[in-house]
């Protein structure tokens, strides 16, 4: 790894909202095909620092690279194009489309075609319409939710709108993938197959990964780097077993059950 360039790099990243930084001179680096996790408690800044590497937040002093480029000033849109993709603590589907509609909105991002063959419906529209919904059909496979490709995103169990949302990330074809509490009101049996996902999906589409989550749980089963950060501070880097007895980490903690937490 030591001789591998970052995928992402953020450098001395600070995100202020007039008197109140929710990020704070935050370094981390994450390489291709790494599974990272980034915990804390409420209020700690981890949405935020999802927010400032897809371009809703600039950040106020700082610089996030991805794949060498400077995302400064760039759009979120462009940002996916350059292989970013993100999932939302709070589920963000178009409800009342289908679940393969969903998909082939995102899949649309790596369209060939130009806007002319698209209202001509040109032979290369056609061919690579078609391509699109084979591919996005496979994604749905992978998912476990192909039987339920018209149904309307609405109607799908809480745990499955979830998986839809990480299939419509991935669909962009990201290298990197950030998935903001993917196991939020998953039960037990929802949270043990989805620890299975994002290691198939890490290895089969060969992308990096970082996760926010609160589970602590899944965090030490599937993370091979934790950063941690409290009040805006990253205040530790390491494995689960580093993180697990290291004592500003507990002391973050405190006030919450540590057993049961880390």
């Amino acid at each position: 790894m030591s001789n591998t360039l970052p995928l992402l790099d953020l450098e001395h990243v600070t995100m202020k909202f007039g008197g109140l930084t929710a990020v704070s001179d935050v370094c981390i680096k994450v390489f291709p095909h790494d599974l990272v996790a980034v915990i804390g408690p409420n209020g700690a800044g981890k949405t935020t620092l999802f927010n400032t590497i897809t371009g809703i937040y600039t950040p106020t002093t700082g610089c996030v690279r991805f794949n060498q480029n400077d995302l400064k000033n760039t759009k979120s849109s462009a940002i996916t194009e350059l292989g970013i993709a993100r999932t939302f603590q709070n589920i963000r589907l178009f409800k009342n489309l289908s679940v393969l509609d969903n998909i082939k909105l995102a899949k649309h991002t790596r369209i060939k075609y130009g806007f002319w063959a698209g209202i001509l419906r040109s032979k290369k529209f056609i061919e690579e319409e078609k391509k699109i919904e084979l591919e996005c059909i496979e994604l749905l496979k992978l998912f476990g939710l192909a039987e339920k490709k018209d149904f309307y995103a609405k109607n799908l169990a809480y745990g499955q709108q979830r998986k839809l949302e990480m299939a419509r990330a991935l669909a962009t074809g990201p290298k990197l993938l950030l998935l903001d509490e993917p196991a939020a009101g998953m039960n037990p049996t929802e949270t043990k197959d989805l620890t299975e996902l994002i290691h198939l999906i890490r290895d089969q589409f060969n992308i990096a990964i970082i996760l926010i989550e609160h589970d602590m749980k899944l965090v030490m089963e599937i993370a091979e780097k934790i950063f941690v950060l409290d009040y805006g501070h990253l205040i530790a880097v390491g494995s689960a077993s580093e993180i697990q007895n290291n004592k500003r980490v507990i002391e973050a903690y405190l006030g919450a059950d540590i057993e049961g937490v880390l």
